[in-house]
């Protein structure tokens, strides 16, 4: 059977299968099944790339059939209906949110073909999408990802140093680590540094490593981070916050790859690639004289931009599959996935705080939630999907408060690890602990 295109053929109650083999094309095998429970069982085994279900109005078996949908997401799958059946309300939505397609009764064979043929170079596009990510190592078939991966392979054939911009929550380490994982540099280390996490007093200690006998407390010598990193990557996250004085150190180094340490009394070679990360806009920081100019064109060589989640929603239902099963044993013991309520109105939501934000909400309703199916509520997205006459602010601050919430009560004692997954500064977490009027 190699090559074939395979299809699943579902019809509850039914006691034959709707089509033959000599239905379609002779590059479909079609596999059959008279309950939902034994479609479950077949796509265990196999990815079908294409499915078709047998829907009746009067007894439409909602929930199963969400659950055959929640586990094939890979597949296709185009929705069997008699025609006047598409007056009920509740057949119409659930087509609408959760099948690619549908085909009236009884069967156009021609019409039906294209039909099918259409769903399966869709999910062929899907697998192609697929492998980038696996590359990658990064989920997402829209179009903002699929640019970013040909950038990403762009940036990791060179040796160039890389400014990534993006909001919070976007993934920016992500990316930096798929450069380096693709680069020639991929079996070296590759290390990050959270520059706005770093106490002011610090950060070049850190970065360039100092000497025994440098500065009181220094009992031996300490390699910096930019040394340990060679001959890998170092990824310089948040570089918008680093103060200036340490900026003209970088600076000096991105020009002949020499650092000195603290204590030191000659400069040492170092053989690393730099790449930086940052969710400010480093134009208006030079223009404010936060950030220095040569600085800025030294790093601002080859520049990617990480598109937020609300620029690729149709990724949603992909990552928040990735979510659950990553996290699978944190959920109840209920708990299968995502009801088609849910994923409409997570569709529908801006995301302000992007794919750390989806992370939290999916988390929280796996660990949280009641049901067979994660439902809106669960998400807390019920009262904010749509934002009806809320504004930007008040959304975001709202969606701010439940991510430090949930963070907060998976990690209740320990205030450096929830500010580390939350991609802030412990001093930054308090503060919005107290805006928020949140404790530990």
């Amino acid at each position: 059977m190699e090559g074939k295109r395979l299809l699943l053929d579902v019809r509850p109650g039914a006691t034959e299968p709707l089509l033959s083999s000599g239905d379609l094309d002779g590059d479909w095998e079609i596999h059959a099944s008279d309950c939902i429970d034994g479609a479950k069982t077949l796509v265990r085994d196999r990815t079908f790339q294409v499915g078709v279900i047998a829907l009746n109005a009067t007894d439409l078996p909602t929930t199963a059939i969400e659950e055959l949908l929640v586990a094939t997401p890979q597949t296709r799958w185009v929705a069997l209906v008699k025609a006047g059946t598409l007056a009920d309300e509740a057949l119409r939505r659930l087509i609408y949110q959760v099948f690619f397609d549908f085909h009236t009764l009884p069967l156009d064979l021609a019409r039906l073909r294209a039909t099918l043929g259409h769903a399966y170079g869709m999910a062929t596009l899907n697998n192609t999408a697929r492998d980038c990510e696996g590359d990658c190592n990064m989920v997402g078939q829209s179009p903002p990802m699929r640019e970013l991966y040909r950038a990403i392979h762009k940036a990791s054939r060179a040796d160039a140093p890389v400014l990534i911009h993006g909001e919070s929550g976007t993934g920016k380490e992500l990316v930096a680590q798929a450069i380096h994982k693709s680069s020639a540099r991929r079996n070296s280390p590759f290390i990050a540094v959270n520059c706005g996490a770093l106490p002011a007093n610090l950060i070049q200690s850190e970065l360039f490593g100092h000497e025994r006998g440098a500065f009181t407390g220094a009992h031996r010598r300490m390699t910096g981070k930019i040394e340990a990193a060679a001959p890998g990557t170092i990824l310089l996250d948040e570089i918008g916050d680093l103060p200036l004085d340490l900026q003209v150190n970088l600076l000096r180094f991105l020009e002949d790859h020499r650092i000195e340490r603290l204590g030191a009394s000659s400069p040492m070679e170092v053989n690393v690639r730099v790449i930086a990360a940052s969710h400010v806009n480093l134009e208006q920081a030079v223009a404010e004289g936060r950030f220095r100019e040569d600085l800025f064109y030294r790093l601002n060589v080859l520049r990617l931009k990480v598109p937020p989640l609300r620029m690729r929603v149709g990724d949603v239902p992909l990552l928040s599959k990735r979510f659950f099963d990553q996290f699978r044993a944190e959920a109840g013991p209920s708990v299968r996935g995502f009801s088609s309520g849910a994923l409409q109105s997570m569709a529908n939501y801006s995301w302000p705080g992007n794919v750390r934000e989806l992370i939290n909400r999916v988390r929280h309703a796996m660990v949280m939630g009641e049901h067979a199916l994660i439902t809106a509520a669960d998400l807390g997205l019920t009262a904010m999907t749509p934002a009806g006459d809320m504004t930007l602010d008040q959304v975001r601050d709202d969606a701010e408060r439940l991510v430090i919430e949930s963070t907060l009560q998976r990690i209740p004692s320990n205030i450096s690890e929830a500010a580390r997954q939350l991609g802030v500064s412990r001093v930054t977490l308090y503060r919005l602990m107290q805006k928020h009027e949140l404790r530990p």
